[in-house]
């Protein structure tokens, strides 16, 4: 995961967490689910690219013990 992705990623949970606090402020139902989905979607988005990059590494120790 490049630094980049991670940027992004965690600007959207924390404007996810902005919306969600704004939503409970205004007892506004549906801002407040918003903001959990949003945080939710960052998650999975870091969570996959996690994965992404943990595979490349198994990847790559197997190249170094054949090397």
């Amino acid at each position: 995961m490049g630094i980049g992705d991670k940027i992004v990623n965690k600007a959207e949970e924390l404007g996810g967490k902005a919306k969600e606090a704004a939503g409970d402020l205004t007892d506004n139902e549906r801002l407040e689910a918003e903001g959990k989905a949003d945080q939710a979607a960052a998650k999975a988005k870091q969570a996959g690219e996690n994965v992404k990059e943990a595979g490349r590494d198994v990847a790559d120790g197997v190249k170094d013990v054949f090397n």
